[in-house]
């Protein structure tokens, strides 16, 4: 039998001796794979043994939970009801401020925080000097001003008369050259008046006339421009007396009066208490009509429009409530909205006090629903852990969700009827996709 002889190639030129007595032996030399080659098989083999250790690991893809730690709910076909259910204060329907219009000294207090109170009811007493001399020493410029305005009326008024007077006169003195003029004119042609003297009448008869319209039209124009002067003053007299009264009005606002009718709240002032102006004294609230004010969270800011109703339970029997105000500025996460109430309003609520109410968005329709529950602050609603129907594990699957209350979420999409998940809070779960659920706690 033929013997193969093979020699490294490593080592130079392979060599073989032929066998002797056969001529149809030949030398087969081997092969090896290049080092590179060997260095990326290596490294292929290492990546699947650990892409198969991952995969076979327990974290990251499944958890085993104790079945008596998660709550579980069931989808089902029902009504969802569209609410938000509000926590409401109670706030007077009317409130009209007290601010000190002058500042001053408090002297009286003639009524106590808490009492109701009519309009125009004296509630304290401040004292202000230098307002009060202030308001004496306008009154004495004031009556001066006016004085002398009178003064210029009554010089005006003279002025008037003395022109009358001088037109009534011209026109006498005309009317007298006229008749003069007039006997001459007869008696000059018969020769028993001298042309000299006629000529002097006839004269003065011209000027008398002259004289008259230059006094007339003297008086229009005097007349014109005294009218608009004394409009001016009386003008200027009311201007002055307003000014006046202002005065007298700001010294008056140091007595403290209610401005309308209602529950005086806020009022702590004491005697000797000195008082800023503009400085806050209290409120008035209106007597028996209140409304009330939530807190929304900023997620129902576009869904809340004015006119929706509520509804509010209070002591057994239901209340009718409307949106009558937006407050759309955001405050930690949250704007406020005014509630008024449609009809007779509960018995006995008082300022400050808390109301549960329920705030309709739209009206009841038929949808798939699931209990509402802590794992939507987790997912945001984008999947959920739905739990196998022997109930031993629960997988992760993308959903899609709408409306939400406080009772029930709407399923839009990713769920059917039948069907059960996990309601509880997703806590250290979010990173898995299974949930193995045991019997053992």
């Amino acid at each position: 039998m033929p013997v193969v002889t093979l020699k490294s190639s490593d080592a130079g030129d392979t060599a073989a001796t032929p066998p002797s007595g056969g001529a149809m032996d030949r030398i087969v030399e081997r092969k090896r794979l290049p080092a590179r080659i060997k260095i990326g098989l290596c490294a292929a083999a290492g990546a699947v043994v650990l892409a198969g250790a991952w995969w076979l690991a327990p974290s990251g893809s499944s958890q085993t939970v104790a079945a008596s730690h998660v709550a579980i709910g069931e989808v089902r076909q029902g009504v969802f009801e569209d609410f938000l259910p509000l926590r409401a204060r109670v706030t007077p329907l009317v409130t009209v401020y007290l601010d000190a219009v002058e500042g001053g000294r408090v002297e009286k207090v003639l009524v106590e925080d808490g009492a109701t109170v009519v309009q125009g009811q004296l509630l304290a007493v401040l004292s202000n000097a230098d307002l009060q001399l202030s308001v004496l020493a306008r009154q004495t410029e004031v009556t001066e001003q006016l004085n002398n305005m009178r003064s210029q009326e009554l010089a005006l008024e003279r002025n008037r008369l003395d022109n009358q007077r001088a037109i009534i006169e011209s026109d006498a003195a005309a009317a007298k050259a006229h008749r003069q003029y007039e006997r001459e004119a007869a008696l000059v042609e018969k020769g028993w008046v001298a042309k000299k003297t006629f000529a002097d009448t006839a004269e003065d008869y011209n000027f008398q006339q002259r004289r008259a319209k230059v006094l007339r039209v003297a008086q229009a124009t005097d007349e014109r421009l005294q009218s608009q002067q004394l409009a001016q003053l009386r003008r200027s007299a009311e201007s002055l007396q307003t000014s006046l009264a202002i005065a007298n009005a700001n010294l008056d606002a140091l007595n403290l009066r209610a401005p309308v009718s209602g529950q005086l709240t806020a009022f702590s002032i004491q005697v000797g208490q000195s008082m800023k102006q503009g400085e806050r004294l209290g409120q008035i609230d209106s007597p028996g009509r209140n409304k009330l004010v939530a807190g929304v969270d900023e997620f129902y800011l576009g869904r809340i429009q004015p006119g929706q109703t509520a509804v509010l339970d209070h002591g057994g029997k239901p209340y009718r409530l409307k949106v009558a105000k937006i407050y759309p500025q955001v405050r930690d996460g949250q704007f406020e909205v005014d509630l008024q109430f449609v009809g007779p309003e509960p018995a006995g609520i008082q300022r400050g006090q808390g109301l549960q109410a329920k705030l309709t968005l739209s009206d009841p329709a038929p949808a798939r629903i699931i209990p509402n529950g802590a794992f939507y602050n987790d997912t945001g609603g984008a999947w959920v852990f739905v739990v196998s129907p022997d109930g031993r594990s629960a997988e992760k699957r993308s959903v899609r969700l709408g409306r939400r209350n406080s009772d029930f979420i709407e399923v839009l999409d990713g769920l059917e009827p039948g069907e059960r998940i996990v309601t509880s809070p997703y806590t250290g779960l979010t990173d898995k996709a299974r949930l193995d659920l045991s019997d053992k706690d």
